[in-house]
């Protein structure tokens, strides 16, 4: 049977980079992906903004790994001739009750040491964009947007370069230790066509919104170790036209979500969203990716906070995506969970739970961040 140092499952943004430092740090790697091509699922649904780091908890991961992952992003894009486009945003507070609002988000940026972000006037903000109606802003230079279909596939170059290799329509079947806590690896059963039996001393489940049910599939895991996925749906809605903004617009945040923003795409295509829609389903399986038209009633009450101008009948509904998220509907938002060998007990098994925004821009530090917990377990 053949034998391996390191097997990453899925390939999305995330999966794409931690394998390819799994790889440039000498391991043997293989990539499973059980579609037929990478980042197929949440990583070709989202906004494809580069965060700041502005809006999470002092010392959290997500702040953290965030603020170091945009200018890691920024540098790596560069250096790749990958696409991105600084456009900066704005947080905007629309009427005098959101004051409040609007300085907690700038004192949380604050702390944690987001660059080129301050508060600016209404009328400041009309100087930038004068379609936008609000009493006050916050200004993000850093925030942009990423080409994150050549991002993922310059990932995959940069990890086959150095030796991996990717296994298309390989979902994992079963996982099963070797040895006392797994200390001998372990040995894997991969589906597909023709499947496929192979060891491995490290196991990274980078499975997304699926990473919990990867989990149970892994013998010797107590199921204690492993949360339940809940699934929030983002539905975005194209705008007919010309873009209104040449910044991307975000009200103050709700539950779950960011509000229903403005975004640009690479193109300059202007859309709204996502929304939050807390799914009643159990897998991801169940999961019915159509935008429902009757929505975009909401988006109109939401847009016209910031836009008033915006016109009957402009909105179209376009895609959505899947939040991977392990908290429940009103509970705190979640921070990425790294659970490794101290949390449950099996050497080399390491999996990635509620891995949602801001993992995009925080790919490469996350994959930076796994690689000193598995030196330091070691």
């Amino acid at each position: 049977m053949e034998r391996v140092d390191c097997v990453v499952i899925g390939a999305g943004v995330i999966g794409l980079a931690i394998a390819r430092e799994m790889a440039l740090q000498g391991r043997e790697t293989i990539l499973l992906e059980r579609e037929n091509a990478f980042g197929t699922v949440s990583s070709a649904r989202n906004s494809e903004v580069i965060h700041a780091g502005i809006y999470y908890p002092k010392d959290s991961l997500k702040a953290k790994l965030c603020v170091a992952g945009n200018h890691l992003l920024y540098e790596y894009c560069r250096t790749h001739q990958v696409a991105t486009r600084p456009y900066g945003k704005l947080i905007v507070a629309n009427d005098e009750t959101q004051i409040h609002d609007l300085q907690a988000i700038l004192f949380k940026a604050q702390n944690n040491e987001v660059p080129g972000i301050k508060m600016i006037s209404g009328e400041e903000a009309n100087i930038l964009e004068p379609n936008l109606q609000c009493v006050a802003a916050i200004l993000s230079t850093t925030t942009g947007i990423v080409d994150s279909h050549g991002y993922m596939l310059s990932l995959l170059g940069g990890f086959e370069d150095a030796g991996g290799m990717i296994a298309y329509q390989s979902p994992l079947l079963k996982a099963i230790p070797i040895g006392v806590n797994a200390e001998g690896g372990f040995e894997l059963e991969i589906g597909g066509v023709d499947g496929m039996s192979l060891q491995t001393k490290l196991l990274i489940n980078c499975a997304g919104m699926s990473a919990p049910a990867v989990a149970r599939k892994i013998e010797g895991l107590n199921t204690e170790n492993v949360p339940k996925a809940y699934f929030a749906k983002g539905n975005y809605f194209s705008l007919s036209g010309k873009s209104p903004f040449t910044h991307l617009i975000y009200p103050i945040p709700e539950p779950g979500g960011l509000g229903v923003h403005f975004t640009l795409d690479m193109g300059g295509q202007a859309k709204f969203g996502p929304d939050v829609e807390w799914l009643d389903i159990q897998a991801e399986e169940e999961v019915d990716y159509t935008v429902d038209p009757r929505r975009g009633e909401g988006f109109y009450e939401a847009v016209r906070h910031y836009w008033p101008q915006l016109k009957d009948g402009a909105l179209q509904p376009d895609y959505s995506g899947i939040r991977a998220k392990i908290v429940p509907p009103n509970a705190p938002a979640g921070d990425f969970c790294f659970n490794g060998p101290h949390d449950h007990g099996l050497q080399g098994l390491y999996n990635l739970y509620g891995f949602e925004s801001p993992g995009l821009t925080a790919s490469l530090a996350i994959a930076m961040h796994l690689e000193g917990q598995i030196k330091s377990s070691l």
